[in-house]
């Protein structure tokens, strides 16, 4: 009984000391908008995925740019794979993940709000044949995590736009 007491005594504390301090979770950033399209992603784009999800709750992702205020047109977006360090028996041991993502943002009538930005996430993931579903399931988990980094960054971008 003393101990749950004491439990519940630390728990309050921690409350207090959190809420006083000023912590509060991670919330998406306030958009100046109320409606986006999202135009020229590919079919199952996992960075589009990612943005809608972001966006759930701040706004409302529409199909038609006309029906929208803001437009986030999609230039690139595309995920790489590449060969870092092999053995000298030819095993691959290194791989390099790439997500690029190339997108400009306009209003529904073709005014410019933000130019032709670049980004670039790289991830570096060591290999190996005798644990090959493990790392197939780790390079996806990878390239999830890059995709939602690009979302939340193109979260950020619009929430600095002025309209």
């Amino acid at each position: 009984m003393k101990r749950r007491s004491l439990n519940l005594g630390i728990l309050s504390t921690l409350g207090a000391v959190l809420g006083g301090c000023g912590f509060q979770l991670r919330r998406p950033p306030p958009l100046p908008f109320r409606r986006i399209a999202l135009q020229q992603f590919a079919p199952r784009s996992g960075v589009a995925a990612a943005l809608t999800a972001a966006l759930k709750g701040t706004c409302e992702v529409v199909q038609d740019p006309r029906a929208a205020e803001v437009v986030l047109v999609a230039h690139e977006d595309r995920t790489t794979r590449t060969l870092v360090a092999s053995s000298a028996a030819g095993q691959v041991r290194e791989l390099q993940l790439r997500v690029f993502f190339h997108f400009h943002i306009e209003t529904a009538q073709g005014r410019l709000l933000a130019p032709l930005s670049e980004m670039l996430l790289s991830r570096d993931m060591t290999y190996n044949e005798s644990a090959a579903l493990a790392k197939e399931l780790e390079e996806a988990q990878l390239i999830a995590e890059m995709q939602n980094d690009v979302a939340l960054q193109v979260m950020r971008r619009l929430a600095s736009l002025t309209l």
